[in-house]
């Protein structure tokens, strides 16, 4: 990474981003691991604190076991993140009335719920992978989303889904995602973006799955059987974390639950600030453009369900594509424009009138969107000096990111009315797009700041 010149950006913090982002060897709380990832040892003598010294940690960049931490964090982010881009099918099932009728606002605070859980439980769930408790996090988180499906299969009534879906899935899913990230720089550091990459596209492929067969089987064998079917899915697929993932560093001793010199780095505090505007305009789209789709009759109500996969199905590639190309150019020069171009996507929405429009636009939307999920965790990664602290500094810039999602659909729901004959789509569209504008160009401002206004650093 390009070191941005003198007198234009802060030395001290800018020094600590341009490190490399997988070199674990800086911090005194990390130990070197070799074939069994259980087991670590150390060497060499320390002379300020009068103990051994722990080794550097050299990630293999590769190799079965680092791979199938891959392919393991592949199964969470379906699970999770999967889970969560499935929600514009609920929304538009519960728009229907016949589980429950409520509001447009009031339906999205379940997303909402559910997808700041994930983001917000990371604060905790953070410092306590960091204390080697990973297994205990996967047991615990798996079990409960799986129970929050079987208990949303009997729910009936509006608080029963918030606490199902909402609560006790978004708990489950918030105790397994921050991990699942936290632990591939210990596999990887030159392939870093990739391994994100391929381990993000879970949740597009989660995506895919959950809605088609939600949807499929709403008809044949009604809302309660549907949902057990995809806790089932659930089941299955975080056997496969549990029994496989391995911590490869583990801590020496316990860190602070709270990383307080966060915030007093500013690139880190800006960053995870600026994102936050995406994320609200990201909610936006991923909450309502299945629903607008039903409520202005561009599309059937099959094509509508539809929309939630095939804009998932394009999010695969755009959750690899740029995490590899980010390898080579940086992360925060793939993020920024990928939100400036979200951006005028979803004011593209006010001119839609046709079902090939809204088709083309939820296409492009879905690959560029892909770039909030996948290339966060790798700008985390960047932007923390002391790797050690790579788990609680995710938790914590995720549990900001969450009150994105909080503004996003709830704030998206009021703006878009209660009257279904005159709902403010309008106003949504230039809500959601307006948000995601100026974090991109907010993101774009500090990655000129970060590189000192150079053109092809490397940021």
């Amino acid at each position: 990474m390009a070191a941005p010149a003198t007198g234009q950006a802060p030395s001290a913090d800018i020094s600590k981003t341009n490190l490399d982002p997988t070199d674990l060897s800086e911090s005194d709380d990390t130990i070197q691991t070799n074939s069994d990832p259980e087991k670590a040892t150390v060497s060499g003598p320390d002379a300020e604190a009068g103990r051994p010294k722990p080794a550097a940690h050299v990630p293999p960049n590769g190799g079965i076991l680092a791979w199938i931490q891959v392919a393991a964090s592949f199964a969470i982010f379906f699970n999770t993140w999967g889970v969560l881009n499935t929600f514009g099918v609920f929304q538009t099932y519960y728009e229907t009335g016949v589980l429950f009728e409520q509001t447009s606002s009031n339906i999205s605070w379940i997303g909402s719920i559910q997808a700041y859980c994930v983001l917000v439980v990371g604060i905790v769930a953070g410092p306590i992978y960091d204390r080697g408790y990973f297994r205990q996090l996967l047991v615990v988180g798996s079990f409960l989303i799986v129970f929050g499906f079987m208990m949303l299969s009997l729910c009936n009534a509006y608080w029963q889904a918030i606490l199902a879906q909402g609560f006790c899935i978004g708990i489950g899913a918030g105790l397994i995602f921050i991990p699942s990230l936290a632990i591939l720089p210990a596999y990887f550091s030159s392939r870093l973006g990739l391994a994100i990459g391929l381990a993000a596209c879970g949740s597009s492929f989660g995506g895919v799955i959950y809605p088609i067969v939600f949807y499929r089987l709403l008809n044949e064998v009604g809302f309660e059987w549907a949902v057990r079917a995809v806790g089932f899915i659930a089941l299955a697929t975080l056997m496969v974390p549990v029994f496989f993932m391995r911590m490869g560093v583990r801590p020496v001793r316990p860190r602070a639950i709270f990383d307080w010199s966060a915030f007093t780095d500013w690139p880190f505090v800006l960053f995870v600030l600026f994102t936050m505007l995406g994320f609200i305009g990201l909610y936006v789209m991923l909450f309502y453009i299945s629903y607008f789709a039903f409520a202005t009759q561009i599309a059937t109500a099959e094509m509508s369900f539809y929309l939630v996969p095939i804009l998932n199905v394009a999010s695969m590639l755009g959750r690899t594509l740029p995490n590899a190309l980010s390898d080579k150019t940086g992360p925060m020069n793939i993020l920024a424009p990928g939100a400036i171009i979200c951006a005028a996507l979803t004011y593209a929405m006010i001119g839609v009138n046709s079902l090939a429009g809204i088709v083309v636009i939820t296409i492009l939307y879905g690959f560029f969107s892909g770039v909030f999920i996948a290339l966060p965790p790798v700008c985390f990664v960047r932007l923390t000096a002391d790797k050690s602290k790579v788990g609680t500094r995710m938790g914590m810039g995720f549990a900001i990111l969450g009150f994105g999602v909080l503004t996003g659909g709830p704030g998206g729901g009021a703006i878009l009315g209660t009257d279904f004959t005159n709902l403010h789509w309008t106003s949504l569209w230039v809500y959601g797009g307006t948000v995601t504008l100026g974090g991109g160009v907010l993101l774009l401002a500090l990655r000129g700041w970060l590189s000192g206004w150079k053109l092809l650093a490397k940021i």
